[in-house]
């Protein structure tokens, strides 16, 4: 800190007792966003999304707020829903269940709309739950066990109800 308000000091031309630690006055002080949510968010609009054979009512988590909340402080689901997270781009997805108090299984999915991987996630467990991949784009959160009770596996492919999901989420790539 004292090297930056030195070189501040330096920069400044000089300017006697100036300081560091306070920003000027007329610099308005913005509200601090909460790091981690803190109640639940209100329901996101949806999808239906066919899961092989199976029809399910998802939320779109599409915004990186949305996608920080996701299913936090929420006490119920019904066994054909879900919520649905969308990356711009694939990557190595990382789910934990902070502030989560419902049971969940996630299905890491690849570009092109299979399941690449099923994870059962746990009430209030903190600790990430790391993709094998690189490559999961969506990421769909289901009542715990949903797969497993409707036998879907890894490899099956989701579609929406209007066509492919990286066609309808990325229309023109």
């Amino acid at each position: 800190m004292k090297r930056v308000c030195l070189a501040a000091f330096l920069i400044a031309g000089g300017v006697p007792f100036a300081g560091c630690s306070k920003p000027p006055p007329s610099a308005p002080a913005l509200p601090a966003m909460p790091a981690i949510p803190i109640a639940a968010q209100p329901k996101l609009a949806t999808i239906k999304l066919w899961i092989g054979p199976e029809e399910m009512t998802t939320e779109m988590a599409l915004t990186e707020l949305q996608e920080q909340a996701g299913m936090m402080f929420r006490t119920n689901m019904a066994e054909n829903e879900g919520m649905i997270f969308v990356f711009p781009e694939p990557l190595r997805a990382s789910f934990w269940m902070k502030n989560t108090v419902l049971p969940l299984s996630a299905a890491y999915i690849g570009p092109d709309g299979t399941i690449l991987e099923i994870h059962d996630l746990q009430p209030q467990d903190t600790n990430a739950v790391l993709a094998a991949t690189d490559n999961v784009q969506f990421v769909l959160e289901t009542r715990q066990g949903w797969f497993k009770r409707h036998n879907i596996k890894e490899g099956v492919a989701i579609n929406t109800e209007n066509g492919p999901l990286h066609k309808v989420f990325f229309p023109n790539q």
